[in-house]
């Protein structure tokens, strides 16, 4: 069983209120990005986990993969021990829900391998339970988000015919840091409403709230964000709660040795 988890990268991002759970309610857009992870899953005498590409940090038994195994075979006993193997590409730690989407990936590999007859639905629910951004790559396709990112709605939007540049310059940023500083408040408009508008207004609409939270602390993301919009970015923002800040670009800009040679930097044509 092979799989090929996707990135994410969030157009707006606003926090409206903190929930009597402790939780936030917000509001965002979904959009799923073509960098990949790679994982390979093999039935074997004990569960086991390995992986190569960026480095992993933590115990193994707290990956999201080996979570959603355990996840499922509560209520399935019969999956049997499983092998996995995971190449890491997708920066941690960057708001690019790399974890994320490695925990709904198994989630939909160990359903269509094992024949569990799991909906949609169904699966949308045990991924909530593995984290808030899980929910989105079981449908994996451009939706407005609200609630903890779980009540989601299939929208059209897309960045096909641009060119966008994904910026990490190595910063890691823990989600429980960054709402620290969040003052959460209702937006005028919602962020799906803003995205079906043309490219050029969203400059002054599109917000990501995290970014008052975030650059304070670290200036190098706001420099990084005026650096693209110097290069000709049509918008640049930070996704999710950082550190990667993206570019959306009508042209492929010239980028090469633009960055410092420790910043990674993907470049994605749609």
């Amino acid at each position: 069983m092979v799989t090929f988890p996707n990135a994410k990268i969030n157009l707006g991002l606003r926090v409206v209120e903190k929930r009597e759970d402790g939780y936030h309610n917000l509001d965002t857009v979904f959009y799923p990005l073509p960098l990949q992870d790679a994982m390979e899953c093999i039935p074997a005498e004990t569960d086991s986990f390995t992986s190569t590409g960026i480095p992993i940090p933590g115990s193994p038994t707290s990956n999201l993969c080996i979570k959603a195994i355990e996840l499922l075979r509560k209520d399935f006993p019969s999956i049997p021990p499983l092998s996995v193997h995971l190449h890491k590409k997708i920066p941690m730690g960057a708001g690019l829900g790399g974890g994320s989407s490695d925990g709904a990936f198994m989630l939909k590999m160990l359903n269509d391998t094992f024949q569990l007859g799991l909906s949609q639905e169904n699966l949308i629910q045990y991924a909530l339970r593995l984290g808030s951004d899980c929910p989105f790559f079981i449908i994996n396709s451009p939706v407005a988000a609200s609630g903890r990112g779980e009540k989601m709605r299939p929208i059209e939007c897309s960045l096909s015919h641009h060119t966008l540049l994904l910026v990490h310059p190595g910063i890691h940023i823990g989600t429980s840091e960054a709402f620290a500083r969040i003052r959460p408040q209702q937006p005028l408009h919602s962020c799906s409403q803003i995205v079906s508008q043309p490219l050029t207004t969203w400059r002054d609409q599109l917000i990501n709230d995290f970014e008052q939270s975030v650059f304070p602390s670290f200036p190098e993301l706001a420099e990084i964000k005026a650096s693209l919009y110097a290069l000709g970015a049509g918008y640049a923002s930070m996704t999710g709660t950082g550190s990667v800040i993206f570019a959306i670009f009508e042209k492929r800009p010239n980028w090469e040795g633009y960055f410092p040679p420790h910043y990674t930097v993907h470049c994605i044509a749609q």
